[in-house]
């Protein structure tokens, strides 16, 4: 099959590009061509904003795009409105960011959605998507962990460990959070598309428990072989802080949960890491590569002034 993919030269198009060619797929790759691409893919330079870049992939024939690097409406119609339209299906990587903050979770697919959220554009490009009438399939992950992670989740919880710094932690440390493998979600992607139950539909995706920030620190220390005795926790005050803000703190400041029960049903899937053993897998196969004893805390100094 021929397939194009929008951004896939790190982390989850990394993950999904590898699965994709194993698999012996016909593989386009969309993106600024800033990194390199996988061997045995074809890189296409360009920019995703811009309608005269995406009309280089005008006349190619897709069986699937799989979207990793769509953040807003724009973007997803500007590459839908000008090229083929006989694609079996779109598959889209969103977000759980979308959901307001409820005081019942899990959060589940039909819980409104916040739309001052940062990730507004996620949920009104899946909006145009049904009401255009265009065969897809959304998922919606929460944080999303693992080797090659670019964005500082799980590597900022491990920086602090391994060089025993002080870890902030807000308030006793009870808020739930949910972390997801980013294999996990790069396998659901893939299987999706074998199921016509899938189709025009969104779902959660992440792992099967939450767990407390507490509970998430220790379970890193796990990872990186520390004793959790040996970890220096020191609380600050996240109640005037705004929750979803991560400029200081690597997650958010609320409770974070959501139920896979949809997409487990619907395709008899479950995730194959656990919590424990997807943070030894980001620890093992990317982090202790990369370990530096200079790391910069400055911004923990702010979170303890708040």
């Amino acid at each position: 099959m021929k397939i194009l993919v929008m951004g896939g030269t790190r982390f989850v198009g990394q993950s999904l590009v590898e699965k994709l060619l194993n698999q012996n797929h016909e593989i386009d790759i969309f993106t600024r061509g800033n990194r390199p691409n996988l061997k045995g893919t074809n890189l296409i330079k360009g920019d995703r904003n811009l309608k005269e870049n995406i009309l280089n992939i005008k006349n190619n024939k897709y069986d699937y795009i799989f979207d990793i690097s769509g953040r807003e409406l724009d973007q997803t119609k500007i590459l839908l409105e000008n090229i083929k339209d006989d694609f079996k299906r779109y598959i889209y990587v969103s977000s759980a960011g979308v959901y307001k903050d409820l005081t019942e979770l899990p959060l589940i697919e039909s819980d409104p959605v916040d739309k001052n959220s940062r990730h507004k554009g996620k949920f009104e490009t899946e909006s145009w998507l049904i009401e255009n009438k265009i065969p897809f399939t959304s998922f919606r992950p929460t944080y999303i962990y693992g080797p090659n992670n670019y964005n500082k989740i799980e590597n900022w919880f491990f920086e602090r460990i391994v060089n025993l710094k002080i870890i902030p932690i807000p308030g006793d440390g009870n808020l739930i959070t949910q972390l997801g493998h980013v294999s996990d979600l790069t396998d659901v992607m893939i299987k999706c598309v074998n199921y016509d139950k899938t189709k025009n539909n969104i779902y959660n995706c992440s792992g099967d428990k939450g767990v407390t920030i507490k509970g998430l620190i220790f379970k890193c220390a796990e990872a990186c072989n520390i004793d959790k005795n040996k970890i220096q926790l020191k609380e600050f005050d996240y109640k005037n802080l705004d929750p979803k803000s991560r400029k200081g703190f690597p997650i958010r400041l609320s409770h974070y949960q959501t139920s896979i029960n949809k997409i487990k049903n619907d395709i008899d899937w479950e995730p194959k890491f656990n919590l424990i053993n997807g943070l030894k897998n980001s620890f093992e196969n990317d982090f202790k590569f990369k370990i530096n004893d200079n790391i910069d805390t400055s911004s923990d100094d702010q979170l303890f002034k708040s």
